[in-house]
């Protein structure tokens, strides 16, 4: 069982993994190198919990306390019991969710050993709190996140991807953090579902997607590029769906190492959808088809 500790001092150090949380730039450096990042919420902190990321603490305010005594009672970290004014004056936000949570990071795995586990990889439906396993012929989709700086977006796409089958994400080294509390927020908890890895060279780490036995297509609103529509079910079945960043999208050496260009069919003079929008369409169009 957990410690409850009231705290009315919102300097006291225990509180230090929650301080300064609209701090962007502190968050960036802080979370990964201490190993920590904050869930925020009563599901998000309870599918990290249920991923199986260990809890350092928690920091709720008073009515919460109930809502969350199966997680106090079941688990060794402190929590501490906080007013609502001082949750505001520790994080520097107004915590209107009432609960936070500091978690421990787990080692990311390398881009080819993550590849190997996609292949028996289930992936829950982040919208639901009971895991529904895909049918035997789900294939083995991974996608490819190149320069994603905006944490929304990446929260965006990865609870896209959890919901519609996914096995697992790669980023390139420039993406941003899936751990960064808003991607969290976004994702809905959808981080903790869809397995994922940075890459540690690009473009050149995806010669390991394709030793793994797939084809790269690259998402580009060129219009040489294929639309979805166009290719055979068959060429998605083991496929990597390579997307760019929200501004420019796909690099140059990005597009020149995927085997195929493809394109989202557009109408009324729009060229191009918001890159978390585009991801929802491509993992749709990809999804495999029943005979």
């Amino acid at each position: 069982m957990a410690d409850l500790i009231t705290v009315q001092d919102p300097d006291d150090p225990r509180l230090r993994d929650y301080t300064g949380l609209t701090d962007v730039e502190l968050r960036r450096k802080r979370e990964p190198a201490e190993g920590l990042f904050i869930a925020e919420g009563e599901k998000v902190i309870r599918r990290a919990k249920d991923a199986g990321y260990e809890m350092r603490s928690m920091l709720l305010s008073a009515k919460w306390v109930d809502v969350m005594r199966d997680v106090i009672d079941e688990l060794p970290a402190p929590v501490y019991a906080v007013s609502p004014e001082l949750a505001e004056r520790v994080t520097g936000y107004h915590v209107h969710r009432g609960a936070l949570a500091s978690m421990q990071r787990k080692p990311l795995p390398a881009a080819a050993e993550l590849l190997q586990a996609a292949r028996r990889t289930v992936v829950p439906e982040p919208a639901d709190d009971h895991p529904v396993e895909p049918p035997d012929d789900a294939g083995q989709r991974v996608a490819i996140f190149e320069g994603f700086v905006d944490h929304a977006n990446l929260g965006a796409a990865f609870r896209s991807a959890a919901a519609l089958g996914i096995k697992a994400i790669l980023l390139s080294p420039d993406c941003a953090d899936p751990l960064y509390r808003r991607a969290i927020k976004v994702s809905m908890g959808a981080v903790f579902s869809v397995p994922y890895a940075r890459f540690d060279a690009w473009p050149a780490g995806l010669d390991v997607v394709r030793d793994a036995g797939y084809d790269i297509l690259a998402m580009t609103p060129d219009e040489k590029a294929t639309p979805l529509d166009e290719l055979h079910p068959a060429r998605f079945e083991k496929s990597a769906i390579m997307l760019g960043s929200e501004g420019h999208g796909l690099s140059t050496y990005a597009l020149r190492a995927a085997d195929e260009w493809v394109r989202i069919p557009m109408s009324a003079g729009i060229d191009s959808l918001n890159v978390a929008a585009a991801s929802a369409v491509a993992f749709y169009a990809t999804r495999p088809r029943s005979a």
